[in-house]
């Protein structure tokens, strides 16, 4: 089918988008293996980063999972009605990620999920996230500002390349990403972020 602007095509695609994004993996994940409440455990965080902090990688590793998918399915499904349609499924499930409604708007950092919405949407940002972020850490082994300086090239890569709707998209949710993480800015200007590997 071709591209479908209508209103209510979008409006949907942002609900069904936030809906799914809503979906806490961290905090159900965590009670399903028993680790308890991932909110009192390390940063509170519902992300995967905070369940890694619970000593269970594999728990981690199916958070990530989880919270990168549920952004990828919605995006893929919308793409029926056209890449506007895709692309404002990808922002309200990023949207229902970092601000869900059953946890009084109180939810992750977003990076996995912004990893979901590459991934659906156009898929050589998750290579050019993975190149940044993987430099970075092993420079500066700082696993908030690899990511920081990957969601920035992000949106740069998709305006060399021309797709300049993946491009608006991505710099909508880089900022976001800044405001979610805030609290690691002012750390790592600091100098008391933690490292990666270290139990902080």
């Amino acid at each position: 089918m071709g591209a479908d602007t209508e209103p209510t095509t979008l409006l949907i695609a942002l609900l069904v988008g936030y809906l799914c994004g809503t979906i806490a993996f961290g905090l159900i994940l965590t009670k399903l293996f028993g680790l308890g409440d991932l909110r009192s455990i390390g940063s509170g965080n519902i992300g995967a980063t905070n369940v890694l902090r619970t000593g269970n990688k594999k728990v981690a590793a199916l958070t990530l999972l989880g919270d990168l998918l549920k952004a990828t399915v919605p995006v893929l499904i919308f793409w029926r009605w056209g890449a506007p349609a895709a692309a404002v499924a990808g922002f309200g499930a990023f949207l229902g990620h970092l601000f869900p409604v059953w946890l009084g708007f109180r939810g992750g950092k977003g990076v996995a999920t912004y990893l979901g919405v590459l991934l659906g949407f156009a898929p050589v940002g998750v290579l050019v996230f993975a190149a940044v972020w993987l430099g970075a850490a092993k420079i500066w082994k700082f696993s908030s500002l690899a990511a920081l300086l990957a969601t920035l090239v992000v949106p740069v890569a998709y305006l060399l390349l021309g797709n300049m709707l993946a491009a608006g998209l991505t710099a909508v949710l880089t900022v976001l990403v800044y405001i979610k993480h805030a609290p690691n800015i002012r750390r790592l200007l600091a100098g008391t972020e933690s490292r990666i590997g270290s139990k902080g």
